[in-house]
């Protein structure tokens, strides 16, 4: 890539972040009160539907803050990165005090009200809904724990890291709001332990040299899983299995969610880097190429949120399936155009292109921003924050996908590692 062209996507970049995301949220997500975050808005971003506390959310929250304290580009200056960690601070403190179902029990309620009480989201009236919301606290005290230089932080996203694996070893958990049989594995799973352990790995190398060593081990074994168990001979990521490994020959098996393993992908590549492990690295590169050529919607243009393993609409047959949550929302959703789906091709096509040289994916880059930012930027001037869910053609929808929230985790994230890839291009 030419260095012009480097320098106008960094400052294009920056100018996103800071002129159009940020000012959103800060200060408009804040409670001051309480502590946390507010993010139950509209699509749109006009309106706070609920001052309800999503812990999913309140991590990752505490993540992204800690992550913009640490940026390691000259985007904002120290004064700025001391209050993005007091915003993280904040979040850290409100779910250190609540966010545990009880004393020393290690599992984290799904869903608060805005001082912190634990809520039931459902009928079920069980606090710990989803294993999911435990891994977005675990990275979110992890990188607080690097972003303060906080050892306690560590010690607790440890300690809530060892009770996620021993709840999955027994099978004692849930995974809200995407509920699976446990005849089903998952992709998700091992997917999101790769990007936890490694956030705790981080952590680890300064706090806990020791628990370095069995913690690399882990994230290989998360890394091998996923490539063994979930990648078939055409490169391409089922979203379920069976709990034996086995391929299943009907929709709920045979269909592909390409906003996952787009970010899964990069996910094994900062592993390989850890790992010194190249050959992950390159799996990684032939499995990009192929999702952009099945998830990519022909007729309308964008990534599809679900789609055919071989490509297109789901299909196959769902008689055996027909009850699975999983599959009722594959074939409702299928078609929707979602804002974290495409920042993370975003990221994963320019990161393919700087570790490959290889033009094909700066192209595969090129045709998603043309859609991306032709569709999904906000045209209230006084909003700018995206409008993330899309029908398929692009109109903007007001609808639900995964929890009733609007949540800055995915583009903020990925736009912070598209400057800082491109800052480490343009330093050489």
């Amino acid at each position: 890539m030419k260095a012009l062209r480097i320098r106008e996507l960094s400052g294009f970049y920056e100018n996103e972040l800071t002129n159009n995301l940020l000012p959103f949220w800060v200060p408009g997500s804040l409670d001051l009160e309480h502590g946390g975050y507010f993010n139950c808005f509209d699509n749109s971003g006009r309106q706070l539907l609920s001052r309800h506390k999503y812990t999913w959310s309140q991590g990752r929250f505490v993540w992204l803050f800690a992550r913009l304290a640490m940026m390691e580009s000259n985007t904002f200056t120290a004064r700025q990165k001391q209050e993005f960690l007091r915003l993280a601070k904040s979040g850290r403190d409100f779910l250190h005090r609540h966010v545990l179902v009880g004393p020393d029990d290690w599992r984290c309620t799904f869903l608060m009200d805005e001082s912190g009480r634990p809520m039931p989201a459902d009928d079920s009236g069980i606090l710990d809904l989803s294993i999911y919301a435990d891994c977005f606290v675990t990275i979110a005290f992890a990188r607080y724990a690097l972003a303060a230089g906080d050892a306690s932080s560590y010690l607790y996203a440890k300690k809530l890291f060892n009770s996620i694996l021993d709840r999955i070893s027994s099978g004692q958990y849930r995974t809200h709001p995407y509920p699976l049989n446990q005849a089903y594995r998952a992709h998700g799973i091992p997917m999101i332990l790769c990007h936890v352990t490694r956030e705790l790995y981080l952590a680890a190398c300064r706090f806990a040299p020791a628990d370095s060593p069995e913690l690399a081990e882990k994230l290989e074994a998360f890394c091998l899983d996923i490539l063994d168990h979930f990648v078939d001979d055409h490169e391409v990521v089922h979203e379920v299995v069976g709990v034996d490994n086995s391929w299943l020959p009907n929709m709920l098996g045979q269909h592909a969610n390409p906003g996952h393993t787009l970010e899964c992908m990069w996910f094994l590549g900062e592993a390989a880097e850890t790992l010194g492990q190249p050959l992950i690295t390159r799996r990684a590169l032939a499995i990009v190429r192929r999702t952009c050529q099945i998830g990519w919607d022909d007729e309308m243009g964008g990534l599809l949120h679900y789609c055919h393993v071989r490509g297109g609409p789901p299909r196959g047959r769902t008689e055996d399936v027909a009850e699975e949550p999983m599959l009722r929302q594959v074939q409702a959703g299928w078609s929707d155009k979602l804002w974290w789906v495409h920042s993370e091709a975003l990221y994963t096509t320019m990161l393919c292109h700087v570790q490959s040289g290889d033009t094909d994916f700066q192209e595969l880059y090129d045709r998603l921003a043309d859609y991306t930012f032709r569709v999904f930027p906000n045209p209230d001037r006084e909003i700018r924050e995206w409008i993330q869910i899309r029908k398929r053609d692009g109109s903007p929808q007001e609808k639900v996908v995964a929890l009733p929230v609007k949540d800055p985790y995915h583009i903020i994230r990925n736009v912070v590692q598209l400057i800082e890839l491109l800052n480490r291009l343009k330093t050489g």
